[in-house]
């Protein structure tokens, strides 16, 4: 099948709009502890979706990952583990930072990890200063990263513009020290994801040898990956829950956090577990569509996909942030920081796009 960059990029801003969105339906969990409903939802996302989804799409599942080398296996559960220590720390950014800084500065550093160390480390990156189309690519990967400076001066001139109070009503637990220390680690974390698909791409080649179109080749392996991180994160939320006392929340709402009944938003059992699915599940369709953008992309600059996908990410968060009303009350200086975020990333995911597609031009004969 011919590569097409085009719908690798449309495939990837649909990945960033998923991922931007899927903490959303979180806001509608009440009453239980942060860590059930992140188990909850990590159990959609992690374990249940990747199996359903490969299973619908990939020729004969099992018989792949049987023929998988345990090497491959374990390379790319162990970048999951590694992977699964950011997931754990990006709910943390949203509570502190916010969608719209959270992201940006958390994705930033997965951005530019992810992207550019797989290359260096198969021996490619000297190729992309060599020839016109890396060039474009690497130009792309720095128009990111300059989308992501301005986003977080949009954060920290927010942070200076708005009073305590301001800030807590935006963001219940804003505090900006505290999150982009969390958001530091989180996002060099998360880089692993990037490094536990390129080590599962025997499982690709097999999936492909089995009869598995092109466009649903990298499924396989987000069990892999996914399953990793799920590991990490369960271990950590069955601590917090054994700490916070917090293991029946799975089975009823607390009495003393119940709402009166006449209450439309009373927290109910049913409830928290549909939202903390479908928020789950959204962020499974970041895998889902990136794995189908990344087959788009052309085998040259594939990895350039992980630019793409965190520049979608943070663009859509930073238009859910305003949704959200948290730049209310900002001025003119902060909003136009704002505004150029927005221009700058969705420029860099053009460039990269052109890269790719110069790539695959020069390539035919």
């Amino acid at each position: 099948m011919t590569a097409n960059p085009i719908l690798g990029v449309l495939l990837h801003w649909l990945g960033g709009l998923a991922s931007a969105s899927f903490y959303v339906p979180f806001r509608k969990v009440k009453a239980w502890s942060w860590e059930t409903y992140w188990l909850v939802g990590g159990v959609v996302s992690w374990i249940i979706a990747p199996w359903i989804m490969a299973a619908l799409l990939t020729h004969h599942l099992l018989e792949v990952l049987l023929q998988t080398p345990a090497s491959t296996l374990g390379w790319a559960f162990g970048f999951g583990l590694l992977w699964g220590l950011g997931g754990l720390t990006f709910g943390l950014t949203m509570r502190y930072l916010g969608l719209g800084l959270g992201m940006a500065v958390a994705l930033g550093y997965t951005a530019v990890f992810g992207t550019l160390i797989p290359p260096i480390f198969r021996g490619q990156f000297p190729s992309l200063l060599e020839q016109r189309s890396g060039q474009f690519i690497l130009a792309g990967v720095a128009v990111c990263a300059l989308g992501i400076v301005v986003a977080g001066a949009a954060g920290v001139s927010k942070e200076r513009e708005l009073s305590p109070a301001q800030q807590l009503e935006a963001i219940p637990e804003f505090n900006l020290r505290r999150g982009l220390l969390v958001a530091t680690f989180c996002g060099i974390m998360s880089a692993c994801f990037a490094f536990g698909l390129a080590a599962g791409d025997p499982i690709k080649a097999l999936a492909v040898q089995f009869g598995t179109p092109n466009m649903w080749q990298g499924l396989p392996v987000l069990i892999v990956v996914l399953a990793g991180g799920f590991t990490t994160n369960a271990i950590w939320c069955a601590i917090l829950n054994a700490r916070n006392r917090s293991f029946a929340e799975y089975l009823r709402i607390p009495p003393h956090k119940l709402e009166p009944i006449s209450n439309p938003s009373r927290p109910s059992l049913l409830r928290n577990y549909l939202f903390s699915a479908l928020a789950g599940f959204t962020w499974y369709l970041q895998f889902f569509f990136y794995t189908m953008g990344e087959s788009q992309m052309g085998r040259r600059y594939g990895f350039s996909s992980w630019t793409l996908h965190m520049a979608s990410i943070i663009l859509f968060s930073t238009l859910w942030g305003i949704a959200l009303h948290e730049w209310r009350g900002t001025g003119l200086r902060t909003r136009a920081l704002v505004a150029l975020t927005l221009l700058v990333l969705v420029g860099s995911t053009l460039i990269v796009g052109y890269g790719n597609l110069l790539a695959i031009a020069t390539s035919q004969p």
